[in-house]
């Protein structure tokens, strides 16, 4: 089988990508506007070693395949392979047809490629795992990011709005769902660049406390929050949230924490959030889920590349652990497709610096931030992983939640 032919059994045969390789074989439509192109036999040989997602990401990043088009588009068309791997009877078979590259061809794990090491979620490995993640470079995630530096899914309030006023939306979301007024406290936990932070101290005249366990995210942070004259308000700790010493918060917000808290930790973690707020004090808990009741670790790609570590868990189970650690729930809501739509802006802000971004931080790791930025698009809008906001409330001694009877945001 030649070679253009043998990897179109892997993507599937009815999809609208032409496949071109190295031994000049070729299929799909020649008029396709989107090509795959097999560069060098290393390409088969990651696939033999691990089919499906994870062989196809180490053989893009480091550049045996290519793609030419919008990632996201091409994915699109491989969406069963890409997000749920290939069927067991076909891997055996994939499996024993690609042998001989992967004896013959030599394809070592691209660097960039991570495995952590030490007790699970200790302090010390997740403070490693966060730093792998997001102490890549301040100016790459700029490019990518754009002017707000939020790295969590935006609230589109129209179809013509602007990535930036879609952050900003969502921050406001957050404010307005936590009651903020000028005398409260708040805690932002994984706080990022300090996004909400700042949101609440400019806009509410709130008292800030973020948190995170980048280095390098703080330190821009507290830059920024000097250069906006907000350091009588705002502070950004390089810390982790579970040694905040202060108690006594009136709001906490986790936006995009929850995602690296494995199962076992969620009690201790909303726990601690409940124990560090004052009775009547809400928590405003944003992360990634799975649509599944259980839900289950991501994708392996995603996990050695992105967010080692990473846990997504189903809706149901986050409701549950707040419920348990004392929260009432008080509102729920899925905004899936407003991440879709917030990782495409990110995709077309990293096409458009590419260049830059290549020489920043180089080109594997910029690979890897553009095939799993269009893969979660994907992700997201065929209901493989959702983003639920949930709001809780420490309730007073007499059961008192201090909430409006009807939700003002």
């Amino acid at each position: 089988m030649r070679v253009a032919q043998l990897f179109q059994s892997v993507i599937g045969a009815d999809t609208a990508i032409r496949v071109t390789a190295y031994d000049g074989s070729a299929v799909g439509p020649p008029d396709a506007p989107y090509v795959m192109r097999i560069r060098t036999p290393q390409a088969l040989a990651y696939l033999a070693a691990a089919p499906g997602s994870l062989g196809l990401a180490r053989a893009y990043v480091t550049g045996a395949l290519e793609v030419d088009g919008e990632m996201s588009v091409v994915l699109r068309e491989m969406a069963e392979v890409t997000l749920h791997g290939i069927p067991t009877e076909q891997r055996i078979k994939l499996a024993r047809t690609l042998l001989g590259y992967r004896l013959r061809h030599r394809a070592p794990i691209p660097p960039v490629e991570y495995r952590p090491r030490g007790r699970l979620h200790s302090k010390r490995r997740d403070a490693k795992v966060i730093s792998h993640h997001y102490d890549v470079s301040n100016r790459f995630y700029s490019w990518v990011l754009g002017p707000s530096m939020a790295y969590t899914c935006a609230v589109y309030s129209s179809d013509t709005a602007s990535l930036e006023e879609a952050q900003r939306t969502k921050h406001e979301l957050v404010a307005r769902k936590l009651g903020l007024k000028s005398d409260m406290r708040l805690l932002d936990v994984g706080c990022g660049w300090g996004g909400m932070v700042m949101h609440a101290a400019a806009e509410y005249g709130v008292q800030a406390l973020g948190v995170t366990l980048s280095r390098q995210q703080a330190e821009w942070a507290q830059k920024e929050i000097v250069e906006r004259g907000l350091t009588e308000l705002a502070e950004v700790r390089h810390l982790d949230y579970r040694d905040v010493p202060e108690t006594d918060f009136d709001v906490i917000s986790s936006i995009g924490l929850t995602e690296h808290i494995g199962e076992s930790q969620l009690p201790s973690y909303f726990g601690t959030l409940y124990g560090k707020l004052k009775p009547g004090g809400r928590l405003l808990n944003h992360c990634i889920t799975q649509p599944t009741a259980d839900g289950n670790d991501v994708d392996s790609f995603i996990g050695r590349y992105v967010f080692p570590d990473g846990e997504l868990h189903g809706i149901g189970k986050l409701v549950a652990a707040m419920n348990r650690q004392g929260f009432e729930i008080r509102h729920e809501e899925n905004l899936r497709e407003h991440y879709a739509r917030t990782l495409s802006g990110w995709c077309a802000n990293l096409d458009e610096h590419w260049d830059e971004a290549v020489r920043e931080v180089g080109e594997q790791r910029a690979r890897v931030w553009r095939l799993y930025m269009a893969a979660c698009v994907v992700g997201f809008e065929r209901n493989n992983i959702q983003l639920h906001q949930v709001l809780g409330v420490k309730l007073g001694d007499r059961g008192e939640a201090f909430m409006p009877l009807r939700p003002d945001w």
